[in-house]
Formats: structure tokens, C-alpha cells, sequence
């Protein structure tokens, strides 16, 4: 199911001396946006694109980790073969 939202109109909002934007509090609640969240922006021709991302947490990363350990222990792979496996992605890059 995709869920449209759509505004009725455009608000101007202006880039102050610091180089920042407001985004203006009718579009912050409506999207559900919070002080301190962050956002990753990509620009082109006069166009700027956010879009809001999750920071992993260091608990998120300790579960990845345990996930990872686990995993390798399941399919018996040792710390050669991984590096390997680098070496040889790597080498394909180039």
C-alpha cells in the first residue's frame, strides 16, 4: 500500500547567513519530524533532495556483530576466508 501525502500549497522558506534552512513547522509535523534527527541530502540543478535516515545505535551494532559471529560460526568460516573474500571483491573493483 503506498500512502500519498499531499500539500495545497508551496511554502517559501529563506537560507540564512549560517547556511541554514527552516522547514517550516506544518511540513515538520506533518511528516513527523524532530530536533536532532538526521537527514541525508543530495543536489542537482537548482534541486535539493532530504530525506530522513536512522543513525544505527551502538546496541544496533552489537546485535549486528553477535549476528555476524553466529553466522560465521554456523557456516565455519575463519577469519582467512573473509579477508580473502575481500581481497578477491577488491581486486574486481579495480
Amino acid at each position: 500500500m503506498v500512502l500519498l501525502i499531499t500539500m495545497s500549497e508551496v511554502t517559501i522558506t529563506r537560507l540564512s547567513s549560517k547556511g541554514q534552512i527552516v522547514i517550516p513547522k506544518d511540513l515538520r509535523e506533518l511528516l513527523g519530524f524532530k530536533p536532532g534527527e538526521f537527514f541525508a541530502m543530495y543536489g542537482e540543478n537548482e534541486t535539493i533532495v532530504l530525506k530522513k535516515i536512522d543513525i544505527p545505535t551502538d546496541e544496533d551494532f552489537q546485535n549486528l556483530l553477535h549476528w555476524g559471529s553466529d553466522f560465521a560460526k554456523e557456516k565455519m568460516l575463519k577469519k582467512s576466508d573473509v579477508l580473502k573474500a575481500i581481497k578477491e571483491i577488491r581486486s574486481k573493483e579495480n
